[in-house]
């Protein structure tokens, strides 16, 4: 598919915003996946294109919290084949179930991730206690990996809710966390639309290169900026994801 240089540029700046975004508190497909429809990529193609860049932002970020120290190296050997496993099995699923269908239930989801993020207090658990419980950081893995290939608004919002309320991280350790998860649950995504051809390189490449340096950029202000600006942005991550699927719900 062919689309004209000022339009390719134009979709590289979206995804370097979308990527910065994402690697906060999630959400980039919010801005990217609109970005590709209004340039004329049909549905299927955008959708694929969109998860072809969106691994390259998740990836940079990952990269940047590890240097940080704030990925749990023992909890990642659980959650990156989990996750990746959770995708491919979420992919399958799209053929038995129509994905709209989850738009009401996720619409709950995401109002009782809000007051939870709000009320809950900022103080993290110990790393250690954390540690204890493998099993359950797997399952978190898997599940929302699952989630992320059959549907996927909110990947990375639920995993860091996941991860603070169940596995008592701390916001930003918890963002830096579900990094590894949605980078996996991408590459098992990016595998499945590239096998069946529906990944545009010549467009998401270009916004890879974007994706790279807002994915970068985004954690390193997660870094810097803490818990409090964590929450902040999941919040209006949140909020943003509400807008889109209740005007997604009532259009039909």
């Amino acid at each position: 598919m062919n689309l004209s240089l000022p339009t390719v540029l134009l979709l590289a700046l979206a995804a370097f915003a979308a990527g910065a975004v994402d690697a906060i508190g999630g959400g980039g497909g919010l801005v990217t996946v609109p970005a590709l429809l209004a340039a004329g990529l049909p549905p299927a193609l955008a959708l694929g294109t969109n998860k072809g860049q969106s691994v390259f932002g998740s990836g940079a970020a990952l990269l940047r919290f590890a240097r940080a120290g704030l990925v749990d190296g023992r909890m990642a050997r659980v959650t990156f084949p989990c996750g990746l496993a959770g995708s491919l099995a979420g992919a399958a699923l799209v053929l038995l179930v129509p994905p709209p269908a989850l738009r009401p239930l996720v619409l709950v989801l995401l109002l009782a991730v809000a007051v939870v993020l709000a009320l809950r207090p900022a103080a993290p658990a110990p790393r250690a206690a954390r540690r204890e419980r493998p099993w359950l950081a797997a399952a978190i893995a898997a599940g929302i990996g699952a989630y992320d290939g059959f549907f996927g608004p909110g990947t990375g919002t639920f995993l860091i809710f996941a991860f603070v309320v169940f596995l008592g991280a701390g916001m930003r350790e918890a963002s830096a966390n579900a990094k590894v998860v949605n980078f996996a649950s991408n590459l098992a995504a990016v595998a499945v639309f590239a096998s069946r051809g529906l990944v545009v390189w010549e467009v998401a490449l270009p916004m890879a290169a974007g994706q790279f340096l807002g994915g970068s950029l985004g954690a390193h202000v997660a870094v810097r900026g803490g818990d409090r600006l964590v929450r902040w942005v999941v919040l209006l991550v949140v909020a943003a994801l509400v807008v889109k699927l209740g005007a997604d719900l009532f259009r039909g």
